[in-house]
Parts: structure tokens; sequence; C-alpha cells
């Protein structure tokens, strides 16, 4: 089950999808050469984002696990970071 402890490995390493829809909410980092060490809600927390937008990217890696998106699919970004 993937919750806000899940850690980024976990995420990286069982979930298709989950590098890419992260990227493109703004957590980057995963695929910038540096990996990303810690859990979903410290990496989001990092970049700004508050416990409601991280429940609702929890909700939304969940769906990912449940329907897994084809490899071209373009995932809705949530938030605008530059507000954050």
């Amino acid at each position: 089950m993937i919750t806000k402890e899940t850690t980024i490995e976990e995420l990286v390493e069982n979930l298709t999808g989950a590098v890419k829809y992260l990227m493109e909410q703004g957590i980057r980092c995963i695929i910038c050469g540096e990996p990303i060490w810690g859990t979903l809600e410290e990496a989001a927390k990092e970049k700004g984002f508050n416990d409601e937008q991280i429940a609702v990217f929890v909700a939304d890696l969940i769906e990912i696990q449940k329907n897994p998106p084809a490899e071209d699919v373009k995932f809705e970004k949530r938030f605008d970071i530059k507000k954050l």
C-alpha cells in the first residue's frame, strides 16, 4: 500500500509511471542525476507541498498502481509549484 511514508526508492522500483508522475508534479530530482532518498512526504515537503497536496499525490499514486498507465501518458499537473 502506498502512503506518504513510502520511500521514493520503493516507488521507483515498484510502480510503473511513478517517476513520470512525480516529475510532472514538480518533484524532478528523481531523474536529474542525483537520487532522492527518503519518503514521498519528505520529497514533497522539500519542494514546498503541504499535507493536503501530499494526500492527493498518495491518492493519485494508488490509482496509478491499480491502473498502470501506458508509457506515453501525460499526467495532469495537480499544483502550480511556482505558487508554493
